[in-house]
């Protein structure tokens, strides 16, 4: 296809003639939306208002259909029903761990107040020995801890000295998820848990 002199100069001039020019000699429809000009070679209707709107197919490639929303709300919700027993399980299982952590760290500490003074504290303060020197303890070397800990329940870890389990040594122990001493839950030196 060749261009003749007019044709050319059609083409020259600022880019919205040269689009017109182009859809002319190519025999295109053309259809400015921008403005209310009429329309050129276009089956469309001539008046501003619906050239200036856009085709009904236009409107609705853009938004997502209900059923659309819905797969997704649908793929979500299944996801949600895997991955959240799952993470639950292991919280819990991380605070137990915690507490073995916790246990471990306080036996330490009980065998080094024990190895400087010959017996594991006694007596109502217990724990508080391992953080505060007692008044009649005279090799005491601490503190064998900064602070005594909690358990990841918020409860304080409980000590026995004698202990119930363990009559020759000392029982310690967290009260567990439902904060009751001597219930199922009760995570101790003396438990496999």
């Amino acid at each position: 296809m060749t261009l003749n002199h007019s044709q050319t100069m059609k083409l020259n001039h600022s880019k919205p003639n040269r689009t017109k020019a182009v859809a002319q000699i190519v025999n295109l429809p053309y259809r400015r939306l921008a403005t209310c000009e009429p329309l050129i070679e276009t089956n469309a209707p001539a008046d501003c208002q619906s050239a200036i709107q856009p085709t009904a197919s236009r409107r609705y490639r853009s938004a997502f259909t209900l059923v659309e929303m819905l797969l997704v709300v649908t793929i979500i919700g299944i996801l949600a029903a895997l991955v959240i027993p799952k993470i639950m399980g292991r919280s819990e299982q991380a605070r137990i761990t915690a507490v073995h952590a916790d246990l471990s760290g306080i036996k330490t500490a009980l065998d080094a107040f024990e190895v400087d003074n010959g017996y594991y504290p006694k007596g109502n303060n217990g724990l508080g020995d391992l953080v505060q020197a007692p008044r009649d303890v005279k090799n005491w070397h601490g503190p064998y801890l900064d602070k005594i800990p909690t358990d990841p329940w918020g409860s304080p870890y409980i000590y026995y000295y004698p202990g119930k389990h363990n009559a020759s040594s000392y029982d310690l122990l967290s009260v567990g998820p439902d904060t009751k001493e001597g219930t199922d839950d009760d995570i101790g030196n003396w438990t496999g848990k």
